[in-house]
């Protein structure tokens, strides 16, 4: 009785990633239904009224100047060599580099550009929005502030909001923004959540923001992140017109290979290469005479039973010419007695 071993998750994996990669006919694409449109506003309220919080001086900046002379690096120096490990994981370069090389692995794999293409849009978004709004508001990180329990706005400083935590926001949820599967979706929107905000804390840990830095950033990051389905449609413009090229260049190439054969074209006999003269050797080796064989003597040979012996039958020692044969003699002198 035949019975199949039960697969593991890992082995249905390795099963899916050994598949003939095939472009997929129908992508899901997130569209901005109802329900992201009021995450969407919802969010850009909570932005505009953390600006605004900031710029008049509330109660939100006395607690940021409370927590920086509260000095956590200070506080819990233990940790201090994790958190600045950390905190590269909100760094734009390795984290850009890490997750563009798995999109790139996607693209290849099912022969499409959009999860590059969905990243570079992103990417793009978070620089023009967060770049401007800190450029604009220009304020002032905790180790540069001048005057205490003052916003620090508006004295050419570029920490409003945090750049760390837009950006792991933006680069780690994109991976849930593209994921396959409702559950995947899930399960990689908790992790970008919970890696962003460790982000966000490990900045304030170490002094470089503001708590209301940290809260800004988490907002900028997830404004993009819910924008980009109106990006979709100038995605899948771009993927179609980088497509259309490849195909233009492919066509042109080949068109032009054959026209710079020169026509006509004359064929000549190959002539034999010096290799082939093996056979011209061949008489000078036949032309030598046959050597004698080394077991016969010159002369003529007879078989051996013809052959007369050249030594009488009992000796081995050649015949003495002035010798009767033996017995001869022996037989002549012995008297004959009669019995």
């Amino acid at each position: 009785m035949r019975t199949e071993r039960n697969l593991t998750r890992l082995d249905r994996v390795f099963a899916r990633l050994d598949r003939e990669p095939e472009r997929p006919a129908h992508i899901d694409v997130p569209r901005m239904s109802r329900h992201r449109v009021v995450l969407f506003t919802a969010t850009l309220a909570f932005y505009l009224a953390i600006v605004w919080a900031v710029v008049i001086t509330s109660w939100l900046v006395r607690l940021d100047w409370q927590v920086m002379f509260f000095r956590p690096y200070q506080q819990w120096a233990g940790i201090h060599w994790f958190v600045d490990y950390y905190v590269v994981l909100g760094q734009r370069g390795p984290t850009a580099v890490m997750v563009a090389a798995w999109l790139a692995w996607r693209s290849w794999r099912q022969h499409t550009l959009r999860p590059l293409l969905t990243l570079g849009a992103s990417l793009l978004l978070l620089n023009i929005t967060v770049g401007a709004a800190k450029l604009g508001m220009g304020r002032l990180g905790p180790h540069y502030a001048t005057v205490i329990g003052s916003n620090e706005m508006g004295l050419g400083g570029d920490i409003f909001p945090s750049g760390h935590t837009a950006n792991a926001v933006v680069t780690w949820g994109i991976l849930a923004y593209l994921a396959s599967t409702p559950r995947a979706r899930r399960w990689l929107s908790a992790a970008s959540a919970v890696t962003s905000l460790g982000v966000g804390m490990s900045t304030v840990y170490l002094g470089t923001h503001w708590l209301s830095d940290v809260l800004l950033g988490w907002a900028a990051g997830l404004l993009i992140l819910l924008a980009l389905p109106w990006c979709e449609p100038f995605i899948a413009r771009a993927e179609t017109w980088l497509f259309d090229l490849r195909d233009r260049r492919r066509a042109r190439r080949g068109s032009t290979v054959p026209a710079a054969v020169p026509v006509p074209v004359v064929l000549k006999p190959r002539p034999a290469p010096v290799e082939q003269a093996a056979p011209e050797r061949e008489p000078v080796s036949l032309s030598r005479p046959p050597r004698a064989p080394i077991h016969l003597a010159p002369g003529p040979h007879t078989a051996r039973s013809e052959r007369t012996p050249v030594t009488p039958v009992g000796s081995r020692r050649p015949q003495h010419p002035e010798r009767p044969p033996r017995g001869t003699a022996a037989q002549a002198a012995r008297p004959l007695t009669g019995g």
